[in-house]
């Protein structure tokens, strides 16, 4: 251990028959989770927004550098505009980027160039990833591990607005940059996800797919027995 000043963990122990059913109930409310493409117009809470928002702000990070931000967005000018220059990426996408494996690969899902959801849903989250920090004398300071932590902030927002009733929908045109010009954010943070989120519509519809089974996804390495 350094010298670095430090503070009393804040922990609290429960009871194994507690753990478990909190972990069950959790899990079972992810299992319901499905990208929703279908919404309805209907706002959501803000508290609900701004609270998962801050779930997602307690994310670790490499070495607390917290190298993200995140642009709520509910003005229907603006999202217009986001619309608009997704949908030009997406058409690119699907007419002459992807590769012919990529589109057998996404032919399951239904998904075309056509995005509606960027404009009916009740918000977007655009979130960036902090490629460095500009410090106030305007010197730069590395981060680390940026990819890694802002995806797992973008983890701990979904499960966030799971928990408390909110449909998502995770969209990455690619390029992105149009949303730095759009939302007038700085050249040192890169457009990582739109995550759409609403309520879904009463005739949503998903594609008929599940995930892989438990036991081809995780491994258990066993307790080390010593032999002679």
């Amino acid at each position: 251990m350094t010298d670095a000043p430090t503070v009393p963990l804040n922990f609290e122990r429960i009871q194994e028959s507690e753990m478990i059913a909190r972990a069950v109930e959790f899990t079972r409310t992810l299992t319901r989770r499905r990208n929703v493409r279908d919404f309805l117009p209907d706002p959501i809470p803000q508290q609900v927004v701004t609270s998962a928002l801050e779930a997602a702000l307690t994310a670790p990070s490499g070495a607390n550098r917290q190298p993200w931000h995140f642009v709520v967005v509910t003005d229907p000018h603006i999202r217009a505009q986001i619309r608009e220059a997704a949908e030009a990426e997406e058409r690119e996408f699907y007419q002459r980027r992807a590769s012919a494996d990529w589109l057998t690969a996404l032919a399951p899902l239904g998904t075309d160039s056509n995005k509606p959801f960027l404009t009916t849903a009740a918000c977007l989250i655009v979130i960036f990833a902090e490629k460095y920090a500009v410090n106030p004398d305007g010197s730069r300071s590395k981060n680390y591990y940026t990819s890694e932590s802002v995806g797992i902030a973008t983890g701990f927002l979904i499960a966030a607005l799971n928990a408390s009733g909110v449909a998502t929908l995770t969209h990455t045109p690619s390029p992105m940059g149009f949303l730095n010009a759009i939302l007038g954010r700085p050249k040192n943070e890169k457009p990582f996800l739109i995550l759409t989120a609403g309520y879904p519509a009463a005739n949503a519809r998903v594609p008929d797919i599940t995930k892989f089974p438990f036991a081809r996804s995780v491994t258990r390495v066993p307790a080390h027995v010593q032999t002679e």
